[in-house]
This record gives C-alpha cells, structure tokens and sequence, in this order.
C-alpha cells in the first residue's frame, strides 16, 4: 500500500462496504468524500461526515500509517487546521491533538480488497509491454475513450501551438513551417528540424520561396553543407546562399541532422529538398490548409511534392547514386504529415470559432490508415481495434503518457481493472 492508492480508493470509493467505525469503534458516515487537492494541504477539499449525531464539515487527510502525521510534519500547519477526519490503512500510533479536538480516525485496512493491492503491486513492478498486458480485457475500456484520449492530445497539441504563436506574433504561417519542418524531421531529426524553421525568419521565406533554387541553397546552407561544393550543382547553391547570406545579413547556424539508422529516402537532405519543393509549389499553403474540407483536399496539396532533380540520383552531396528516381513523397509520408503538423493546426485555429470542429477533425482522423510500427502491434495483439488513425494516434499518445510511465491510478483504462 502507498498513499498513491489510498487517494485513488478513496477517490472512487473503491471498498467491501461503507459501514465505516472509527478506531474507537464509533459509527461514522462519509456524506461527501470531499474533492482531490493536488495542491499543498489536506488530500481532500470540502468533505463532510456525520459523526457522534453532528455533521461536520472541513478537509480530509490520507496517509498510510497515522504516525505519518507526526513524520510529515503536519502538526502546526494552518493548512491542516479545518481538518475534520483522519484516513489511515493502518493505524499504529494515536495523535493527542485528534483526541483533544475529536477529530476521529478511520483505519480502512479492513474496507479495502487485497486483491486490488496485489494488481496495483504487480502492475508497477509488470515489464511487459503495458503494465496491465496480463489483465487487459478490451471490454473493460471505457466508453469513449479514444475520442476523448486524441482530443486530449489535441488540446496539448493546442497548448504548444500558442505558445509558438507568442513568439511569432501571432504569425499562423511561421507556426505552420515551424511543425511541417518537424514532421519532415520524422522523429530522428524532428527537434533538429523544427530548430531550423524557428531560426529562420518566415518573411524570408516569403520573399523567396517563388525562386525553388534560392529556396533549397538556403536550407542547405543553413545546415552547413555547402561550405566545401564537390560539384557543380553544390557550387550554384553555395552561389545562392552567398548571396543571400549578404543581403539578409544571415547568422552562422550549427546544425547536425542525423544520417545513422535511416533510410536514405528519410536523409535529411531529401526531405529538406522536399520541405523546399512544398513551398515553392504550394504558394497559399496555409490558406488551402486551413480551408480544407477533407483529407482528399489535403493530400492533393502535398500529392506531387519532390526533391529537386539533383536527388534523382543522389542520397547524399556529390555522391552519385546507382538508384536514379523521383523523390517523390510517398502517400504514407503524407499521411504522417497530416497527423502531425497539420490536423492540430487546423484544431487550434478553428477550435474557438466551430462549433463542428471537433467532430469534423476526429473524421480527419477516420479518413486516415493506423500507423505501423510496434506499439500499435501491441495494441493490436491485445485485441484492440486500430481501424483508423483516430485509434492509433490515441493509443500512442496513451502508450507514451500513461503506460510508459505507469500511471495507472491515473489511467481510465486501469481504473475499471482494478475496480474488477
């Protein structure tokens, strides 16, 4: 037992029975079980109890043993000065200062089922793929739960986009670089990525984005490569960004993307090149996005997005490559950039003034294969049904905030299998 659990018991009023008797053996009637406070102070707010024929009202402390009273130096602290009730698992020493006010103790060792502390036990100390992966029932999910999971990271998606927003004077476009560099990024280069777009200021962007050459010498020169041209085509852009370089009196950036464990049409050469091709055939980008009715509109924006001829055949600069192709962006790239940069936009500029928004973005969703990759596998063993990304994208974002970090008195999911 830790006083983790006992919180969540009490919060959801998980015991055998609610015939509850004090220590002293005296009837005592939880009226109202009071509200969390995860602030400073007593555990719970505004509880109210019926004790000795009197209703009282006041907070309500939780602790595992009662001397964590004393250990935790509570005694003294005006925050615990309304307290009406003292909630312990095991009682193991008596407080004179309960006595003389007569605030009663309850010892819920004998209110609460064993076997929801050996789930909760083995379920922290559980290495498998989710902590509950042995008594994962999909029937016990809740109602709901991937609508109100994916809007949950929406809303956090929501959070960051203003605070982007901030610092780009309320700029909607340069937000909208900033996440499709992310997503260009994939997660290896993401960070990498989305630093580069915030360094950069968009009006340039703006200004040159007509000119596909200038476009890509900037990014490349940005990154740095373009100090030593091995070729010709690598010499024209070194030209470009010069040139560039004095007019808008550029810094000097560092950055270093990774290569290491990618593919090479994930290089982040190509996809620069590509997030370069976007903005020079795309000149309304933000516009069309915003105003797209459906994911066939979205996709047709990014369709025929490709690298430069150059990257036909090469991977990397002045390296000639055996594979001699378009580098076109491939329907599942599109997908990942839709989900990623585009959809928590769209929900953050629209959420304030539709009311049909939030249904309209979760169709988004609908419109979208799952992902791929391991975790959603997982899911997928354990029965869940990954139809769309609508249950993907929530399943991931569970995964990564909940499960990963085991917090199962905090997971909806866990809730219903301790509660059966």
């Amino acid at each position: 037992m830790n006083e983790k659990l006992l919180q969540y018991l009490w919060n959801f009023k998980i015991f055998n029975n609610f015939d509850f008797k004090d220590i002293e053996g005296n009837l005592l009637e939880i009226l109202n079980f009071g509200q969390w406070n995860f602030n400073s102070g007593a555990d719970f707010l505004e509880g109210k109890i019926k004790f000795n024929d009197l209703i009282l009202a006041g907070n309500i402390e939780l602790h595992v043993k009662s001397s964590d009273w004393i250990f935790h130096q509570h005694s003294g602290n005006q925050d615990f000065d309304n307290l009406i009730l003292h909630v312990v698992y095991e009682h193991d020493l008596d407080i004179d200062e309960f006595s003389a006010k007569n605030i009663p103790t309850l010892e819920l060792k004998n209110y609460i089922d064993k076997n929801i502390i050996e789930k909760y036990s083995k379920l922290l100390n559980e290495i498998s793929f989710i902590p509950c992966e042995e008594i994962f029932d999909v029937e016990k999910v809740p109602f709901n739960f991937t609508d109100e999971t994916l809007l949950k990271k929406l809303d956090e998606k929501s959070e960051k986009i203003s605070l982007q927003l901030s610092s780009t004077q309320n700029n909607y476009e340069a937000v909208l670089f900033q996440n499709l560099a992310y997503a260009f990024g994939l997660k290896v280069n993401a960070e990498i990525f989305q630093q580069f777009a915030m360094e950069i200021d968009f009006n340039l962007i703006n200004k040159i984005k007509q000119n596909d050459l200038q476009l890509e010498a900037l990014f490349f020169g940005i990154f740095g490569w373009l100090k030593n041209p091995e070729d010709e085509k690598m010499q024209i852009w070194k030209r470009e960004y010069e040139f560039l370089k004095a007019k808008y009196q550029l810094s000097e950036f560092s950055f270093k993307p990774k290569f290491l464990r990618l593919r090479p049409p994930n290089f982040p050469t190509i996809r620069l090149s590509q997030l370069a091709n976007l903005y020079f055939s795309q000149p309304n980008l933000f516009s069309k996005i915003i105003s797209a009715k459906s994911k066939a509109d979205l996709f047709l924006i990014f369709k025929n997005v490709r690298a430069s001829d150059y990257w036909n055949n090469h991977f990397n600069f002045g390296k000639i490559s055996p594979i001699n192709n378009a580098k076109i962006i491939t329907e599942n790239f599109i997908n990942l950039i839709i989900i990623n940069a585009v959809l928590p936009l769209k929900y953050h500029y629209h959420k304030n003034n539709s009311e049909e928004i939030i249904e309209n973005i979760l169709n988004f969703y609908s419109e979208i294969p799952a992902e791929k990759n391991n975790i959603i596998s997982s899911w997928q063993n354990l029965k869940v049904p990954m139809d769309s990304s609508r249950e993907s994208q929530a399943y991931l974002y569970h995964y990564k905030n909940f499960c990963v970090q085991k917090k199962c008195l905090n997971c909806s999911i866990g809730l219903q299998l301790l509660k059966n």
